[in-house]
């Protein structure tokens, strides 16, 4: 099952079998030896690579599952803390989630909670993707207030700030009105995050007419890039704090204020023996607030 799983996430024999420490031969006959046993093959061949047959795109995630549970059988077999694999976006993990694993992995949630975490740093696609696929057990984002599948949950919330250089023009004026942001550069890190804030906030000729440079990838590019004068940054203010802190960016104050961000989490819908842990973690990050959301009205919450 690992074979074919590591063949299925890879797009190839080779590229598993070097993944593995296999030879490829080896590997060959272990996804032969597969397909004889379930009589039918799960695999295209060809020289192109292989792809999954129907009945390989079916067969995955149960796949997936069973090797879940082979080493959630080795975990509890040898008295082993289960393994929590956390997924979360780079601001998050740099500024708000820390805070949170301490807490947790020093028995906050009491003992019976403890788990073995690996924490891993991506885009929302790439953490997306890995979560639906069970590689990762849960993630955490910005809330694009765009419709998910699966268990997720709202456990913060953190204000959004307009960000630009101190010698952009709309860093002088006082607060600025919504229209005048039309003609503006902004810089965007993830089309489905501040651009979404755009969409609802301002509404739909603002995405259509002001003009967007993408900067993907890198947060810390695009702080450098609206320091530089490049443009102007609608971000979380766990994204901008450090550089409003050293002057290198200004706040830009906008007439009748901005939304409030939510950070979601999201969770895989079979946990297994992780169950207690994930909901253990879930509930410290909703007693760690960024916000203190006693000071925003209900209705400017997202």
């Amino acid at each position: 099952m690992k074979a074919f799983v590591t063949v299925a996430e890879l797009g190839g024999i080779c590229a598993a079998a070097e993944r593995l420490g296999y030879a490829q031969s080896s590997l060959s006959a272990q996804l032969r030896s597969l397909e004889v046993e379930l009589g039918t093959a799960v695999l295209h061949r060809s020289n192109a690579g292989v792809s999954l047959t129907d009945a390989g795109v079916r067969l995955l995630p149960y796949a997936r599952d069973a090797l879940e549970l082979h080493e959630q059988m080795r975990r509890v077999v040898i008295r082993a803390r289960p393994h929590l694999r956390i997924g979360a976006l780079e601001t998050l993990a740099d500024e708000w989630l820390p805070d949170v694993l301490h807490a947790f992995e020093h028995g906050a949630a009491g003992p019976t909670t403890l788990a073995d975490v690996t924490l891993a740093v991506g885009n929302r696609d790439q953490l997306t993707d890995d979560l639906a696929a069970g590689r990762l057990d849960v993630v955490f984002l910005f809330d694009n207030a765009v419709a998910t599948s699966g268990p997720h949950s709202v456990v913060a919330h953190d204000r959004v700030v307009l960000v630009a250089a101190a010698d952009h023009p709309l860093a002088a004026s006082g607060p600025v009105e919504p229209h005048a942001l039309l003609e503006t550069k902004f810089l965007v890190a993830e089309p489905g995050c501040t651009t979404q804030m755009l969409v609802d906030r301002f509404g739909r000729d603002l995405t259509c007419r002001t003009p967007i440079s993408m900067v993907t990838g890198s947060l810390a590019a695009l702080r450098r890039m609206a320091a530089y004068g490049s443009g102007v940054a609608l971000l979380p203010s766990l994204t901008a704090a450090r550089s409003l802190q050293s002057g290198e960016l200004v706040e830009v104050v906008v007439a009748g204020g901005l939304p409030v961000i939510g950070i979601e989490a999201r969770w895989r819908t079979r946990l297994g023996s992780a169950q207690p842990a994930v909901s253990a973690l879930l509930s410290l990050a909703r007693r760690h607030q960024p916000l203190a959301l006693d000071d925003v009205p209900d209705q400017r919450v997202a």
